[in-house]
């Protein structure tokens, strides 16, 4: 649209500086008139017949090698033919004919000289998104300049760090589902061989003591329940298929009854449990994945605390709802603190695995607030 606006200034600002500057006469000015309207014809028709030839040319260098050419051809063949207008002489002309070829010369070098260093810029975009292409993420153009080249070169750049932050992400997560999954392998298979090794010794008839062989292995149907119920609930969570529904709870009660429940855990490892509550603690969430998530917790603390040991659990307010749970544990490697909610993280593999558990996705995903299980 302002292209076409300036063809029709262009005539129009002519055939006023000649009014202006000239004064002609009214036969002049209708041959002004002509001459400009039709110039601007003309080189209208060229600019679009340009614009749609550089589009397939191979090099942008070529294009405007062309364009400097073009340009003083085309301002030669304007001052050629507005000669008539103009009363200029054969060798006045010859003369101004000779100054455009030497322009000429002068425009096509210096088209070249600012062509160059924009096609090499060109050529290092193009370079740079056929390595991202083909997965070379730390390709970067290395083009620094303020204009619309700049512009794409700095969006391409942006673009391949974006790419190889989210590749070093599904790398990480990739490689710690392979971990996990090896380790829910292990998880179920030391209930299930005591399981076996139940089963077959109650059939052979070698056991003392069944109902002793029953409570173990009514404890090791329990284990498996507990991993089934972590991967179904993990499996939703990762499929984006769960759902929850808040309401108004008292996290004061659900830690209680977190504590009351695993006390017989405690107490076989010679842990003391203790509740740190000012009273009624309301929050708005899902009654039963907070309980989940607390039990979890301070499972989890029972494990890694050592014998005399006593966990903590503490609710209250800190600008919003809070439960603590701390223990006297050895607590997380340094190196492990920032990654200690994500999908799949275990602080010690080879330790925890002997040790059971799903890792720490759900909680991270199921509950929102400050939270500290050391």
């Amino acid at each position: 649209m302002r292209t076409s606006l300036a063809f029709v200034a262009a005539p129009l600002a002519g055939f006023a500086a000649a009014e202006v500057f000239m004064q002609p006469s009214a036969s002049a000015r209708g041959d002004l008139a002509i001459f400009f309207g039709v110039t601007a014809v003309v080189v209208a028709l060229a600019a679009w017949w340009f614009a749609r030839w550089t589009r397939r040319v191979s090099r942008l260098g070529r294009a405007v090698l062309a364009l400097a050419v073009a340009s003083v051809f085309g301002v030669g063949a304007a001052v050629t033919a507005a000669s008539g207008l103009m009363f200029i002489e054969a060798h006045d002309l010859h003369l101004l004919w000779i100054v455009l070829g030497f322009a000429l010369l002068l425009g096509v070098a210096f088209a070249a000289a600012v062509a160059q260093p924009l096609t090499g810029d060109l050529e290092r975009i193009a370079e740079t998104a056929r390595k991202v292409g083909h997965g070379e993420l730390e390709a970067r153009t290395g083009v620094s300049r303020p204009d619309e080249v700049g512009v794409v070169a700095g969006a391409l750049d942006e673009m391949s760090t974006q790419l190889a932050a989210v590749e070093a992400e599904r790398l990480r997560e990739h490689q710690a589902r392979q971990a996990f999954l090896t380790a829910i392998g292990h998880d179920l298979r030391t209930p299930l061989s005591a399981l076996r090794a139940a089963v077959e010794a109650l059939e052979d008839g070698i056991v003392d003591d069944a109902d002793r062989y029953l409570r173990s292995m009514r404890e090791d149907v329990k284990a498996l329940s507990v991993l089934v119920d972590d991967l179904f609930l993990l499996a939703k969570i990762e499929a984006g298929h769960f759902q929850l529904e808040p309401v108004p709870v008292d996290l004061s009660d659900l830690a209680d009854e977190a504590l009351e429940s695993l006390r017989p855990v405690a107490a076989r490892r010679h842990v003391e449990l203790v509740l740190d509550t000012p009273g009624h603690v309301q929050a708005l969430g899902g009654a039963e994945t907070l309980s989940r998530v607390i039990r979890n917790l301070v499972e989890n603390a029972i494990r890694h605390s050592p014998p005399e040991g006593k966990v903590l659990v503490r609710v209250g307010w800190n600008g919003s709802a809070l439960v603590q749970v701390i223990d006297e544990g050895p607590g997380f490697r340094p190196d492990f603190v920032a990654r200690a909610f994500d999908s799949f993280s275990r602080d010690d593999d080879a330790r925890v695995r002997s040790r059971g558990g799903a890792g720490r996705a759900p909680q991270r995903r199921l509950v929102d607030g400050d939270r500290r299980n050391r």
